[in-house]
């Protein structure tokens, strides 16, 4: 042990094993979804930022494992943006620069038990704070919040269906602290297992209490997924496989059919062609089609991507116009000053325009739908807002073709399991290439994946549901609680910090000298 610890001496030892360390959590994530690895995924990187001789080694440390946590997560990047990649991971490590200092200035040597208790708290609420910060889209959006690795765990299912991906990610962490203290600190058992035990209390009293969203019927939702289609006028080759592909649904009376992201590559204005061979479609099945137009609009300038509704008599005028683009990806951030990805890897070329409010679109039989696209099903607040506004069924059309042979289809296709939980709506993530996927309201899988290598049209009997789940009403409130946590630590420490300075003595004061260096005598 002690040689370790001499070898952890090393500045640069010390940040790779902290690098490796923050990566382990991504094995809880798909593809390979270890779902209960989460609990303890973080306990070594906690471990060696505990051990950290100062502050500042300790914020390094967590700026390391930062960095190794990002890149982990977004490795499927690499193939894009190529060392962009390392360097986006290394700027967003930064976020995790304080929280290092947190956890040694809670954990470090042998904390008492009224500290452990408290780092039970604040340490969760930072993380928290952390992923509040890298949610806003700018920075690459809430990809990797890791209460999304419960997706596939009904009772994290029912916590987020009050408090959303929050409360699993600060629960989660909660956890990973109290193994920790477990692990080092035999002083602090107590707290860590009365932490345990109130997670575990929580969660059954949640189980047992929270409202349920009631079942109260089925819709019959149709994903067309044409799989990879390369090479020149791909575009057009898509179309006609997607059109084929919806003939197969001639008499299975679907009440919706649903295309991926990017399934036409042509303003409907200027290629009304394919707008009638849409509609004739939407009479042959008996219902409305939404496409997703990917192209320069004939009405405004630049190019949208649109989730497009098209009835028996053409387009019938609901539209959607993507609000979060996929930075780099859809627009490059700062192109003045960070143009020069497009030179390392496959960036945006054009900046696509932004759409400027969410749409809940009557699509007929009754059935009103939430769509969004690509990435916005990361962000909670987007679908609780449609649910808010009377979507009965979230829709979600997506590609990650791009991306084929990573885990990312499968990480995506994930996300639409905590929206469905967390809104008490059922999700369809459609998709061009895979993962395509349906969930129910309380967050179940409906029928099977289509995977990465699939292309055909299946219809899938979604349950509906009514009703408010606490997360629709209230919101994101364990991120607003964790602020609220973070504020009053810093608001106690900024009151120690002047008690101090008030009680120490005054500094002595030395005595008048004369101009030949011995001291005055008063009176002569």
């Amino acid at each position: 042990m002690k040689t370790f610890g001499r070898w952890l001496t090393s500045p640069w030892r010390r940040s790779v094993l902290a690098a490796l360390a923050g990566a382990l959590f991504v094995l809880a994530f798909p593809a390979p979804s270890l779902w209960w690895f989460a609990y303890v995924a973080l306990v070594p990187w906690i471990l060696l930022v505990r051990s950290a001789p100062t502050g500042r080694r300790a914020a390094y440390d967590g700026w390391s494992g930062g960095l190794g946590f990002m890149l982990a997560v977004f490795h499927w990047l690499l193939p894009n943006l190529h060392v962009f990649t390392v360097v986006l991971a290394a700027l967003m490590g930064v976020l995790w620069a304080p929280w290092g200092r947190l956890v040694r200035r809670f954990l470090a040597g042998t904390p008492s038990p009224g500290r452990a208790a408290a780092a039970l708290v604040v340490l969760p609420s930072a993380w928290l704070a952390i992923e509040l910060v890298r949610s806003w889209q700018g920075l690459g959006g809430p990809w990797g919040m890791l209460g999304s690795s419960q997706w596939q765990v009904a009772p994290a299912l029912r916590l987020a269906s009050v408090g959303g991906v929050w409360l699993l990610s600060f629960l989660v962490v909660a956890v990973n602290v109290a193994v920790a203290l477990l692990v080092a600190v035999r002083a602090a058992r107590v707290p860590a297992v009365a932490g345990l035990v109130a997670t575990a209390a929580a969660t059954s009293a949640v189980w047992m209490w929270a409202p349920r969203p009631g079942l109260d019927g089925h819709v019959r939702i149709a994903v067309v997924q044409p799989g990879v289609v390369a090479g020149t006028e791909s575009g057009q080759r898509r179309f006609d496989l997607e059109e084929q592909l919806t003939r197969r649904l001639v008499g299975q009376h679907p009440d919706l059919i649903v295309w991926g992201e990017s399934s036409v590559g042509f303003d409907l204005s200027h290629r009304p062609d394919l707008a009638r061979r849409i509609a004739a479609l939407s009479r042959a099945t008996g219902a409305d089609v939404l496409v997703n137009v990917d192209a320069r609009r004939s009405d405004q300038p630049g190019i949208y991507k649109s989730s497009v509704l098209v009835g028996p008599n053409g387009p019938t005028g609901e539209r959607y116009d993507k609000m979060r683009l996929v930075p780099f990806g859809e627009y490059i951030p700062a192109r003045s000053v960070l143009g020069w990805a497009t030179s390392v890897g496959r960036a945006a070329g054009e900046d696509r325009k932004r759409g400027t409010e969410q749409v809940v679109m009557d699509a007929g039989h009754g059935l009103r739908v939430g769509p969004m696209i690509c990435f916005e099903t990361a962000f909670p607040d987007m679908s609780r807002h449609l649910a808010r506004d009377g979507a009965r069924v979230l829709l979600a059309q997506s590609s990650t073709s791009t991306f084929q042979q990573s885990w990312a289809p499968e990480q995506h296709a994930s996300l639409a399991a905590l929206r469905a939980a967390e809104t008490g709506r059922p999700m369809v993530h459609a998709t061009l290439t895979g993962v395509s996927a349906v969930y129910g309201p309380r967050g179940q899988r409906v029928g099977s994946w289509l995977g990465t290598d699939t292309s055909t049209a299946r219809v899938y009997d979604v349950p509906t549901a009514h009703g408010v789940t606490l997360y629709v009403r209230f919101g994101d409130w364990p991120a607003h609680g964790a602020l609220l946590v973070l504020a009053v630590l810093g608001a106690a420490e900024g009151l120690r910090a002047f008690r101090r300075r008030r009680s120490a003595p005054e500094p002595p004061v030395p005595p008048v000298r004369t101009v030949r260096g011995s001291p005055a005598r008063h009176g002569r």
